[in-house]
């Protein structure tokens, strides 16, 4: 996993396990039967000159090119995180807007390409390419950024850094793949901010998502994962280690949180425990002293926080990713009004 969203696995991301399943698989039956590439290739020339448009869905939707295939797989997958937070339709109605969206800007660009370097766009890689571009326009806008760790001391490597670097290797690997990457962004913003009302106009029915939950779902449905969470691969011991604190640190303090939660949930007034201040981050301490844990007591009642003021620009923020008010407002309390622990915790519980 590249980024710390949520838990591992396809866990409620049916139909972002659906396109890699079914997307990838036709890309594999592909390579091995050449004789029908051909009618999956993206030709904006058969298109507007023959009138071919049955092209425009099955060319922009199966990837010809491995590499594009192995890479938008890639992306696909660390983009689950929305469809598990917003749910299955919604992320749905966001892939089908920008598609169709992606699909006239497609023409756009190319025609303005054509009218500025007197050069004819013929053909452009095919597959689910500006869809998947489109993505990175929510996840720029609604994922916090965590730095992890500094690289010759002046370049800094976050948790996002290196899906932007996948999406750059599926940028250069052809030539107008930058008018796919330009089409999805593009229509990426357009439909994420809402410009036209696009949301309104382009969105997936509720009878087609209900036909979806009760026949694709239970096929492309995955198993709970464990609670158990492995190592994340890093490049020096040092990087290993510091993973391993801030996971040792986030499980001491979600299972904090959800010990305050139970706790809580009977007299919500009195506030929540403030386990922050109980437990200091392990990523602060020194590198060669172990962990200690925490002794639990058994007839002592946990101290209760007090209403702390939260930024109320930082409750908005986290609103707008799909957590409730209530939520929000616990979670910056309980992080000293941290946002990204905040966020973290929301989306790992």
């Amino acid at each position: 996993m590249f980024t710390t969203t949520g838990s591992r696995g396809l866990y409620k991301a049916p139909l972002c396990k659906g396109l890699l399943l079914v997307l990838n698989g036709l890309t594999v039956m592909l390579t091995l039967l050449p004789q029908y590439q051909h009618l999956f290739i993206y030709s904006l020339q058969a298109v507007t000159q023959q009138h071919q448009v049955w092209r425009l869905l099955c060319g922009r939707l199966v990837c010809l090119d491995v590499k594009d295939a192995f890479c938008s797989s890639l992306l696909i997958y660390n983009f689950r995180i929305f469809e598990r937070r917003f749910g299955t339709r919604k992320f749905a109605s966001f892939l089908l807007g920008a598609w169709c969206v992606s699909a006239l800007m497609d023409f756009l660009l190319a025609q303005a390409f054509q009218f500025l370097f007197d050069y004819e766009v013929e053909e452009l890689p095919a597959g689910l390419l500006a869809p998947v571009f489109s993505l990175f326009v929510p996840f720029y806008r609604s994922i916090p950024t965590t730095p992890v760790t500094q690289v010759l001391g002046h370049i800094h490597i976050t948790n996002k850094s290196l899906v932007y670097i996948v999406g750059l290797q599926l940028l250069t690997s052809s030539p107008f793949m930058w008018l796919l990457a330009l089409s999805g962004l593009i229509s990426g913003g357009l439909y994420y901010s809402n410009v036209l009302r696009l949301q309104k106009l382009l969105f997936v029915p509720v009878w087609v998502s209900c036909i979806g939950r009760y026949i694709l779902e239970p096929i492309f449905s995955s198993s709970q994962p464990t609670n158990e969470t492995p190592l994340g691969m890093g490049a020096t011991l040092d990087i290993q280690r510091q993973q391993r604190m801030d996971m040792l640190d986030q499980q001491l303090l979600l299972a904090q949180y959800n010990e305050a939660r139970r706790n809580i949930r009977p007299q919500r007034q009195a506030g929540l425990l403030q386990w922050t201040r109980l437990f200091p981050s392990l990523r602060h301490r020194g590198q060669n002293r172990p962990p200690v844990q925490p002794h639990p007591q058994a007839h002592t009642q946990p101290p209760l926080l007090d209403n702390s003021p939260v930024a109320e620009e930082q409750v908005a923020m986290l609103v707008e990713m799909g957590f409730s008010r209530i939520d929000a407002l616990e979670a910056l309390r309980a992080s000293n009004n941290d946002i990204n622990m905040a966020t973290n915790f929301l989306l790992q519980h």
